[in-house]
């Protein structure tokens, strides 16, 4: 096994802005190793979410190269990143993201069945995840009949659901009032607990600090490394 799960080498995101180009990422270094806790912290426009969204091959960068467990993703087509992503990856987002049609087991047990399980295999997978982030019970339940931190925990359960290598969140926390947000970090130190690797965007130092690592981004650089001295794994 590679030391590091995650090498991110001179990462530079860039975007046209009117007649110029805003510069978002400079030339970034990032290492992650398996089985880590990373938080990355900083002020809103310092480039967090964008560096998230190059880590999980939810964008390309302008330049640079991002290895994820051996694999140079520089070198994937578009289909095989697709793919990449639906078996190796999973992701929280601050929205949820979940089908508003579907109960929590079919908004879990669809990115399964989109990796080729059968609808039984799927199913009894999405039963697994549910019950591990405490929700065995709302299985049947429409997100519309769920608060905000159980669609949240929905949307761990199908992040999880496949057994990803890693787990990307973006600021998974930022639509809920405290107590929700305690219950969902928790589920995220569990899973940790368990040996996954988690990286988190988020603005909220005491959630942060929970993780092995955190790193502070300002204006595109890193700016800050800080190693937690406590440890979650049993």
């Amino acid at each position: 096994m590679s030391e590091y799960i995650i090498k991110a080498d001179k990462i530079v995101k860039k975007y046209k802005s009117g007649d110029g180009e805003l510069v978002v990422l400079k030339e970034l270094d990032l290492y992650v190793r398996p089985g880590e806790f990373l938080a990355i912290t900083g002020r809103s426009g310092s480039g967090k979410s964008t560096l998230l969204y190059q880590l999980g091959l939810l964008d390309h960068p302008n330049s640079g190269d991002i290895v994820i467990d051996g694999v140079d993703t520089h070198e994937l087509t578009t289909n095989e990143r697709t793919d990449f992503r639906l078996k190796e990856l999973g992701y929280v987002f601050q929205d949820y993201a979940l089908l508003p049609e579907l109960n929590s087991l079919e908004n879990v047990a669809l990115p399964l069945l989109m990796q080729g399980l059968s609808k039984r295999d799927a199913e009894a997978g999405a039963v697994v995840a549910l019950n591990k982030v405490g929700l065995g019970d709302k299985l049947y339940n429409l997100p519309s009949q769920l608060s905000g931190g159980q669609q949240q925990r929905v949307s761990i359960a199908r992040a999880i659901g496949h057994k990803p290598k890693i787990i990307f969140a973006d600021e998974p926390t930022a639509n809920l009032d405290s107590e929700t947000s305690d219950t969902v970090i928790k589920s995220f130190l569990e899973l940790h607990g368990e040996g996954q690797t988690i990286v988190m965007v988020s603005h909220e130092p005491e959630y942060a600090r929970l993780a092995d690592r955190v790193l502070t981004l300002s204006d595109g650089k890193i700016t800050g490394d800080i190693t937690n001295k406590h440890n979650h794994k049993k």
